[in-house]
């Protein structure tokens, strides 16, 4: 083990990633080298998540494993959304925990580091109530590269209502960056030959709204594209149903960087259970919303997130769900079901629809969709698409079209070796319900 040397391990969403890298480049810019083996490192990191109970429990379990294997002269710190919530039980569960950092100051964790090293063996919990992130970064670059994609936090925290959600408890309301800051930082990932740009945020429709910006979002597209011209894809996740304007949906069809993808998080389809989830349940928006979309983009590809067993549904709420399904034929989906979280809205509710029920429903929403994306992957056969490849062996080469956003969706399989990072145009031999199969095209 050498001194001044972290392991660092992250865990849960992208946003997460984003502020791992963040605290690894703290701590690099002061001296510090990450290693990839736990028993080299002198400080043992976790970023963990506390979104749902089987992410915190996935927590716990590598905080209490690294808390075994722990030798004399290493310290053991846990950071991330898990403590800034739980922190009491952290404390509790694993023995031998050196040191708390909220997820609302990752930035501070190089004095922590400095802090244990100068003063042991006295726990160190760091983890004030108070959102300051955007307005205290030490000038750290908030994204995370991966291959030749980078995920750009643009905000954190959330104003929004919903029921079932503790990311507010967790990371307290909407913060967003300055669009400076984000410019210049954009600047920077296509200097270092970023190929694609994916915005992130709880919410990235509300950017700006603290800052006192009118549709924020479009109006940081609009200078992305004059700001990084040589960036080939801007990719937006996590957009809020009822928050996408028309000037968003323009600018997406008529600026060729911004891809015609969009992952919009419905939740649900009946009205009654999104009241209940404290959602958008104006149905109607929804289907005027998607037809627009889809006149503006008629290649838009679509990604939503559903929850299955929310305390109260029915048999018929739910096969209300399953024929939005069928009618809308979204690109892709991903189902949860529901979790219970304490100090949340929905907690009176209770968790009352049995986890039998609940695995049910979400294996018919599942089987119903995979159906509908290999129906709409199969009507893409003959065609083409660009394909920003992630890796190669001899034989084959794997990468994502626009239609893929990293980590989530399907890939492209393609015969032959390409570079990674290098754009190919390729058509379409054969469909599965995630993936393609495609060769290049002449």
């Amino acid at each position: 083990m050498s001194e001044k040397t972290f392991y660092l391990v992250s865990l849960g969403c992208a946003k997460n990633t984003v502020d791992s890298h963040s605290m690894a480049a703290l701590l690099q810019r002061a001296g510090y080298e990450a290693v990839d083996n736990p028993r080299q490192a002198q400080f043992l990191i976790v970023n963990t998540c506390g979104f749902i109970q089987p992410a915190r429990e996935e927590s716990i379990k590598t905080l209490t494993m690294l808390a075994r294997k722990k030798r004399k002269g290493q310290y053991l710190i846990a950071t991330g959304c898990l403590t800034q919530r739980y922190r009491e039980q952290v404390a509790r569960d694993v023995p031998g925990l050196d040191g708390m950092l909220g997820t609302r100051r990752w930035m501070d964790i190089l004095d922590l580091v400095e802090r244990l090293n100068a003063h042991p063996p006295q726990p160190l919990y760091h983890l004030p109530d108070t959102p300051t992130v955007g307005r205290d970064e030490r000038g750290v670059l908030r994204a995370a590269i991966q291959g030749t994609s980078a995920y750009l936090k643009i905000a954190d925290g959330c104003r929004r209502p919903c029921a079932f959600c503790a990311i507010p408890l967790i990371k307290g309301t909407l913060v967003s960056r300055p669009m400076d800051v984000i410019l210049e930082e954009a600047r920077q990932l296509q200097a270092a030959g970023v190929k694609e740009l994916i915005l992130i945020a709880q919410d990235t429709t509300d950017y700006g709204h603290d800052l006192g910006l009118q549709d924020g979002l479009a109006l940081l597209l609009e200078n992305l594209v004059k700001t990084v011209p040589d960036i080939p894809w801007i990719r937006l996740l996590y957009t809020y149903p009822g928050a996408i304007s028309d000037r968003l949906i323009e600018l997406m069809a008529s600026q060729p960087q911004i891809v015609h993808y969009l992952d919009i998080p419905l939740q649900h389809a009946h009205p009654d259970i999104l009241r209940k989830m404290r959602r958008p349940a104006n149905i109607d928006w929804v289907y005027r919303t998607l037809e627009k979309m889809r006149r503006a983009m008629p290649d838009l590809a679509i990604r939503s997130t559903f929850i299955v067993g929310y305390p109260g549904e029915t048999e018929a709420e739910f096969q209300t769900l399953l024929d939005f399904l069928a009618e809308v034929r979204l690109d892709r989906v991903g189902a949860f079901t529901f979790s219970f979280e304490p100090g949340t809205a929905s907690e009176p509710l209770g968790d009352p629809v049995p986890p039998e029920v609940k695995q049910a429903r979400y294996n018919r929403l599942m089987e119903l969709q995979s159906q509908i994306s290999l129906s709409i992957h199969q009507s893409l056969i003959g065609k083409h698409l660009e394909v920003l490849i992630e890796g190669a062996n001899q034989d084959l080469s794997v990468g994502r079209s626009y239609r893929d956003a990293p980590e989530v969706d399907g890939l492209v399989l393609i015969p032959g070796q390409f570079k990674p990072g290098e754009m190919i145009r390729v058509t379409v031999d054969s469909a599965l319900p995630n993936d393609l199969i495609a060769h290049p095209a002449s």
